[in-house]
């Protein structure tokens, strides 16, 4: 029998019996970490998303926003 799991659920497996001290540390691992962590993040930030009030994804949103008006993006490669 084979189990294949999508990055979601992979993500969430890995993560799933992780305390606030071991989530901060994956998540400050990816942070500035290789690539390969990004989706990471994004399932973690998609959970979020989806368990906040309309208030909290706006505060998101801008947050979000400001701090880009501030980067200047660097050469695709």
């Amino acid at each position: 029998m084979s189990i294949t799991l999508n990055l979601r659920q992979a993500v969430i497996h890995k993560v799933h019996d992780s305390n606030e001290a071991d989530l901060r540390s994956m998540i400050e691992g990816s942070v500035d970490g290789p690539e390969q962590a990004l989706p990471g993040l994004g399932v973690i930030f998609e959970m979020i998303w989806k368990n906040i009030d309309k208030k909290e994804q706006d505060s998101l949103v801008h947050v979000a926003n400001e701090h880009l008006k501030n980067v200047t993006p660097g050469p695709l490669t």
